[in-house]
Formats: structure tokens, sequence, C-alpha cells
């Protein structure tokens, strides 16, 4: 079971079955014929207008056109750009007597007016060409023009360049919708989500389904919204996924379903989650987690923008315990290094108190990030900030060191340290010059998740400084797998929880540790992360009723 969101993601299970939301692999042969067979858009079809704004060129001269779109701006009353949502092309208001109504209608018409007017294709005079304009080779000299509706003044112009506030733009977001990016990003995404139905129903047999939205409660997971009913006393819920609709269709038969479902979650606490988002929610039996991973690669390599570098796959994995290891988050932004490394071996014998308390106790470990040129781009307050997160947040002390900076910030507990070990420090870590190390001890799942939260803190930090350390343009993918199977309980660590939900299959390797050793088990729940993000994510489920009694019945009976 896998479910990648569109606005935001998540994922299922069936038979011996997985739930699935992103890609697929396999059959990429046929994949690519189907999409050589695709047609060019008709744009103007069962329209008034013959062409787009955007699509006229050199090849077009000669020709009787008619045009519909706003007025982007008027210059000096004889050329009016026009625009529609595929691009902007130049228009030329006649100046003959014979014209005047033309003329009138086009030159009093406020800029952000809908218009449409015909003309014919003509060339640009010499030098008058604009080659950052894909229409600059050419204008459209008009002969008629109808004002089909006035604009009134905006609060904000039209413009890219133009900047507007957050508050101003969802206000009048109708408006906003007419940038460039906002049309750019609906449009990849009707794209991307035609290419995605193409890839499983066409290639690999997929049966899309839609589900209903009143539903009954679902119990365990995100909080549902509740819509009341016309029956006293009863009501719906909105599913915060298709999970149980799902299952049925399994056992139903229906062994390969997807739908682009709409999804509920009434998590208003949670800066990163919003109440209502669409994902990608597939289901499929007699699968394994290998050809999971598989579609979900395949699915995204086909869907994938054309104006994108292609994906290669497969993506690189990683396990739950190397992603805290390495990042101290199992959603590891992998664009950049700044990795955490385990220092604990380095100060088993030192004379630094904090440290020695640390080591001494169960799990204790001395970690460390290194900050390429740290020295030379933070200021001691960004150093003195960084402290003060660590501490309010995580009640965690982290010790900046400065082996090789020109700078002398250590403070006495930090030269300690450095004559204790500052050859091991610097040859272990990889210490440059102007480099920062920010050390921590103590928990190990403790340690890792401050480092984490600070590696992503002092990138944001860098990247103002005017360091790129994140490029824009990358798209880092990694499947995060093995997580476990169960946690211990936060208001009574001796019991057991299921980590995701009581229906995830242990790995198969594991399952004698669930008779012996249950907090030791992994599970076959897998996460898909891209950037630093978790953008899909599901689960291979028990289908074994005997397994899924005892995990119930005897793990989760508290």
């Amino acid at each position: 079971m896998f479910s990648c969101w569109i606005s935001r993601q998540y994922w299922g299970f069936s038979t011996p079955t997985g739930r699935i939301a992103h890609l697929i692999r396999g059959s990429l042969s046929r994949t690519l014929v189907l999409s050589s067979q695709r047609r060019t858009p008709e744009f103007s079809s069962f329209v008034a207008r013959t062409n787009t704004c955007g699509e006229l060129r050199s090849s077009h001269l000669g020709q009787e056109v008619t045009l519909c779109g706003w007025i982007q701006y008027r210059r000096q009353n004889i050329f009016l750009v026009l625009r529609d949502f595929h691009g902007l092309v130049q228009v030329v208001i006649p100046q003959e007597e014979s014209a005047a109504s033309v003329k009138k209608i086009l030159c009093e018409a406020p800029v952000e007016s809908v218009v449409q007017v015909s003309g014919t294709v003509i060339s640009r005079p010499p030098g008058q060409e604009n080659p950052k304009m894909p229409t600059g080779e050419i204008e459209v000299k008009v002969k008629t023009a109808e004002l089909l509706n006035s604009c009134k003044k905006l609060p904000f112009e039209i413009k890219d360049f133009v900047k507007k506030t957050e508050a101003l733009r969802l206000q009048y977001r109708y408006l906003d919708l007419r940038s460039f990016q906002m049309q750019y990003n609906l449009r990849l995404r009707s794209q991307m989500v035609m290419k995605m139905r193409e890839y499983l129903c066409n290639l690999h047999g997929f049966v899309d389904i839609e589900t209903p939205t009143l539903f009954k409660r679902t119990p365990g997971g995100a909080k549902e919204f509740v819509i009341p009913s016309r029956e006293p006393g009863k009501f719906y819920c909105l599913p915060q996924s298709p999970q149980q609709f799902k299952q049925l269709l399994m056992v139903g038969g229906l062994d390969r379903y997807f739908q682009v479902a709409r999804c509920y979650r009434d998590e208003g606490s949670r800066p990163d989650r919003q109440p209502e988002f669409t994902q990608i929610d597939i289901e499929m039996s007699f699968v394994d987690q290998t050809g999971i991973r598989s579609l979900i690669e395949g699915l995204l390599q086909y869907s994938w923008p054309n104006d994108k570098d292609p994906l290669v796959v497969p993506f690189p994995s990683m396990t739950f315990v190397e992603a805290l290891a390495s990042y101290g988050t199992d959603k590891p932004d992998t664009r950049f290094g700044m990795k955490i490394i385990d220092i604990s071996d380095m100060f088993r014998n030192t004379e630094v108190e904090f440290l020695q308390d640390a080591l001494s106790k169960p799990q204790g470990a001395v970690k460390a990030i290194c900050i390429s040129e740290g020295a030379k781009y933070l200021k001691r307050k960004d150093i003195e900030s960084i402290r003060k997160f660590a501490a309010d947040h995580f009640n965690q002390e982290v010790l900046p060191v400065f082996p090789k900076a020109s700078r002398n910030w250590n403070t006495p507990v930090a030269q300690s340290i450095l004559e204790e070990q500052r050859s091991g420090l610097i040859r272990l870590m990889e210490i440059q010059e102007d480099d920062v190390v920010l050390l921590t001890a103590g928990e190990h799942k403790k340690a890792c998740s401050v480092l984490g939260k600070l590696r992503l803190e002092c990138a944001d930090l860098l990247e103002a400084r005017g360091l790129v350390l994140r490029d824009p343009a990358l798209f880092s993918f990694l499947w995060v797998v093995d997580f476990p199977l169960f946690l211990p309980k936060e208001e009574n660590p001796g019991e057991l929880e299921s980590a995701h939900h009581p229906f995830t299959a242990p790995h198969p390797s594991d399952l004698q540790l669930l008779y012996t050793e249950p907090e030791k088990v992994r599970s076959q729940h897998y996460d898909l992360v891209l950037n630093g993000s978790e953008i899909g994510g599901g689960s291979i489920r028990i289908h074994d009723a005997e397994l899924q009694r005892y995990i119930l019945a005897t793990l989760l009976k508290g």
C-alpha cells in the first residue's frame, strides 16, 4: 500500500498487499511508445479565437488571426501587449481615421481589460525584434476589436516582477491566478495527474475507483472532521484517507486500485499540515515492498515534467536507524552534507566532566556536526542563538568548538576538549580552516535529533549569508525503510504502541523477535522523502490472521 501527496502525501495496504502512491519502474519501453503517440493539444478548439497569444511565430506571417486576452500594457497608444495563459504578443493599434472606432476601444480600455482582436500577422520592422519574447519576431496588425470586459483599478499589477505580500495574494486569489507562476503550477499539476492515470491504467492495469466522502469514524491516526446529519445525535466523518474502502476493494478482487483522493484531517495545531489535501492513493494485492518501490519510481519517472532533468531510478534507500544516526531525522535532506558524526570513542577516557557523565549512561554518546566555513559566515549572536535553541527546544547543551578558526570563541570547556583531542577531531571530521564543530553529549536519539535540527538551522543561516547549500533545482529522492514496528508509550514506557498502525506487517527477518524482544522488530513501512520532506509512504499489511490477533491481543493489549 502506498500513497503519495499532491498537496501532501500518504499510503496503505492489502492481502499480501502494499499500498502505493507514486511510481513504477517496470514496462518503461511501453511507456515511451505511448508517450510518443500524444498529440499536441488544440488550445483554440470550440472557441472564438483562432490562436493563443503565445503561439504566433514567423511561420504564421500573413495569416488572419483572432486573439482573446488581457491587456498587459500599452505604449504611446500605438502598441499594446496582449496576454493569455500561453504567453504575450504585441498588437499594433491602427492609426488610420477609418479605424477610429478600433483605436478608441484599444486606447481607452484600462490595463487588464479583456479584449478580442482580429488582424494580420506581420513581421516587426528591422531592428525592433524582441529576442526575449517567443513572439518577438512578429506582431498583429489589428483590423477589428471588441471590448469584452473593462477592468477597474486593481490592488496590484499582474506582473511577475511586482512583489505582493502573501496576505494580499490570498485576498485576491482570482487575480493572483493570472500570474505566470500560478498558471504554471496548476497546469503542471494537471499534466502530471493525467500522466499518472495513463501510466497506472493504460500501462499497468490499475482501476481508478472513487470512494465515498461521508463515512464513519476511522479509529487511530489523525483527527477527523465531524459532519452533522439530519438525524439528531448522529454524524458523518470526512475520511482522512480511503483506508477501509480500498481494503474492501482488495477483498472484492480488485487487486490493483488507485484514486486521486481528497483527504481531510483536523490537524490545525501542526504547522506542516493542511485541513484538506490530495493524494495519489494506491493499493495492490500479491506484492512485496520491492515491487511497490519500483512501481512508485516508474510512476514518478513517467509523469516527471519535461522541463526538468530526467529522474534516475532506482532511488537510493536508507534505513530508519541510518537516517537518524547521520541526519537526526527520518526525512533527511540529502542535498547537502554536514552529517552527524559519532565521536564517542575519542572521549572514552576524557577528563571533561559533562562528556564523562553522558558516556556513563545507557545509550550515552558524543555526537558532532561540522559547519563548513562557519567561523567565516556566522556571527557570535548566531552561535548563541543556536545554543539557546537547543536548550529551549531539546533541553540539550550544545558546545561550539573552533579547532582551526582565526577567531578564538572557544569556551573553557571547548578549550579543554581541544587540548585533549584537537588532532583527532580534525582528522575524524576532516575539519578545514574556519570550520565550526557543534558538539553535544547525551542519549543517542536525543543527541542526534538536536543536531539534525541544528543542521537545518545552520543551513538557513549560511544561505542567508549568501552560501548555496541546497540547490533548489535538485530533486533528491530517498527511500527510508526498516522503521521500528513498535515504540514505547510516552505515558508508560513499559508498554508498546504501533509506530504507524497495528496492521503494518513486521519485517520477515524479525518474526521470531515478536515473541522475545518485540521492541527490536522492524516493520515493512516505507517513506519516500524529497529534499527533506516526506512526500509519500506506505506499508505491507499483515495478511496472517493469527499474527494479527497476537499483535492486537498480546503486544498492544494496553
